[in-house]
């Protein structure tokens, strides 16, 4: 009997086993997936995609028909063109600097220096990425304009017919806007990373004599460097792309590439000549894009912390 009770449930496994292997029917939902997708995709690339290639397509159309490279060789042959390039990369790569240094220095206050209204401040940062860039150039035109609030104050103490500042239609009016709009930007992502940071590791730096500076140096930038890389990248490709900072300051000679494109567009009639532009200008923030990527990649998308680093912060 138990011999042929075995033979039994073998003879009934056995079809179980043979019929396993036809199991992968996952097709039919994989083909689902990709029918429901296709809707999306199609809207992204008639909303996107076709008017990038539209732009594409017309820097290669020169004025007399046909399809060439003779646009870009007399675009790029402009001094108006390489003037608008190197404004543009200096305005940009000034601002991240100065969004950089502003926003790690608030953000180690608001983050580690106990203050009434800090948390306050911290929400308002929030708020302030809403704000349109034109609103804060009004700002600082109410303010250091050449009929603002400093020059009427110095105009009504000393009687003098114009006051000294007038420096918002020039380069350094444009960089002071653009610091102080995308300062933020760079502050936001530092906040998230200074609320994760363990505090027993700056409590042991402290107890092992570490003086400010040193904790600052060894133990916090450690954690925000990724954070500080993020929005500093994010803030150099949108300086790259800043065009309302440039019109709403008034500075007519500081010509950026946003600037030019509207230029060529809109005053000009050059529309060939606005789409290179446009296309060096998309071509120049994937570029950063892409080395951002690549940067963050090797670095492994994260700085933990530093080993051996608190430490280290003896003796300091």
């Amino acid at each position: 009997m138990p011999r042929t009770d075995t033979a039994a449930a073998a003879a009934t496994t056995a079809p179980a086993r043979a019929a396993a292997p036809a199991r992968p029917r996952a097709r039919p939902r994989r083909t689902g997936a990709a029918l429901w997708a296709l809707p999306p995709v199609a809207a992204l690339g008639l909303v996107f995609l076709y008017p990038l290639a539209l732009v594409v397509w017309q820097s290669f159309t020169p004025e007399d028909g046909g399809h060439s490279t003779a646009p870009y060789a007399e675009v790029l042959a402009e001094a108006s063109f390489r003037t608008a390039l190197t404004n543009t990369v200096l305005i940009a790569v000034g601002a991240t600097a100065g969004a950089l240094l502003l926003g790690l220095a608030l953000s180690l206050v608001i983050a580690f220096v106990p203050f009434p209204g800090g948390r306050a401040l911290s929400r308002f940062i929030d708020l302030f990425l809403a704000f349109p860039s034109f609103l804060i150039t009004l700002a600082l035109l109410f303010l250091y304009g050449t009929v603002g609030m400093a020059n009427g104050l110095w105009t009504d103490l000393t009687g003098a017919a114009h006051g000294p500042l007038d420096f918002l239609h020039t380069p350094w009016g444009v960089l002071l806007a653009e610091v102080t709009y995308f300062t933020p930007f760079v502050m936001r992502p530092l906040l998230a990373a200074f609320s994760q940071l363990e505090t027993g590791q700056l409590e042991a730096a402290a107890s092992l004599g570490a003086r400010p500076w040193r904790i600052v140096r060894t133990v916090i930038l450690p954690e925000a460097l990724p954070s500080l890389a993020a929005g500093g990248a994010l803030v150099l490709v949108l300086c790259l792309n800043e065009f309302g900072i440039v019109l709403f300051t008034g500075a007519k000679d500081v010509v950026t590439l946003p600037v030019l494109v509207y230029t060529k567009a809109m005053l000009d009639g050059d529309y060939t000549g606005a789409c290179v532009v446009a296309v060096v200008n998309i071509v120049l923030s994937v570029a950063l894009y892409a080395l951002y990527r690549t940067v963050m990649s090797r670095t492994g998308g994260g700085a933990g912390p530093r080993p051996g680093g608190v430490p280290h912060c003896a003796g300091a």
